[in-house]
């Protein structure tokens, strides 16, 4: 009897052991979590003028900290550029996939553009300028993908309320080539939308969160966000 019920004890281990062996790849694909605990930092640097500011505020809405993206009357922009890993900028590749993640609730219907995939080129007609954006304005979130030339493609949208928190995921396959780059969209936890599409420029890409639009700088616009993440599948953004 003692030896079975030592054999039985140490069963609970071995499966605690097994979970942790079994976790761990699934953990080494998440690149960044941009927890607000961890303040400005996790981001590579501001975009952002005085008397505009990004703030790690605590308990909005009574979840903790989250981000305050504040751009105040007669700015168009206060936004958060880029990923910081390990104290250094995190740089995006060509033909790989991401999957990033976040919370956003902003205090007005026409916050303007709330997330850029930033892109560099090196010619005007090349360069896309912002190959996948999203904008909350006249009381909906929209999705578009922007091809060379400025030309902007209505992906998918949805009504949403204001001061109210809605999840997002965008899952980006990088790509200079319109036939191997891919989007897909989630919503709360829904599948929205997927698309192909150029989604690379030739000096690479980066991200930008927050609010940014010349047709809000005579408004004041907050975009609260919360939960940023970044890995290479969907269940580690989501």
């Amino acid at each position: 009897m003692h030896k079975r019920a030592g054999v039985i004890g140490a069963l609970p281990v071995i499966g605690s052991a097994l979970t942790l062996v079994l976790a761990s790849p699934a953990s080494a694909s998440v690149i960044w979590n941009g927890d607000a605990a961890g303040g400005t930092a996790v981001f590579s640097s501001l975009l952002c003028d005085a008397p505009g500011s990004v703030t790690a505020q605590n308990n909005h809405d009574g979840r903790g900290m989250v981000f305050k993206f504040n751009k105040p009357l007669g700015l168009k922009r206060c936004e958060a550029h880029g990923l910081s890993v390990g104290g250094s900028r995190y740089t995006f590749r060509n033909d790989h996939t991401y999957y990033l993640g976040w919370d956003t609730s902003t205090n007005t219907a026409d916050a303007a553009t709330i997330f850029q995939w930033k892109s560099y080129g090196t010619g005007d007609q090349q360069q896309q300028n912002y190959p996948v954006l999203m904008k909350v304005e006249g009381g909906e979130l929209k999705l578009f993908h922007i091809e060379a030339g400025e030309e902007w493609h209505l992906k998918w949208s949805t009504p949403v309320t204001t001061g109210t928190y809605k999840r997002i995921v965008l899952g980006i396959h990088t790509s200079d080539d319109a036939g191997t780059g891919w989007v897909e969209a989630y919503y709360n936890g829904a599948k929205v939308a997927s698309f192909a599409g150029r989604t690379w420029d030739d000096l690479g890409n980066d991200t930008r969160w927050g609010t940014y639009g010349t047709e809000v700088t005579d408004k004041r616009v907050i975009n609260w966000i919360d939960g940023l993440k970044v890995g290479t599948s969907y269940a580690d953004a989501a």
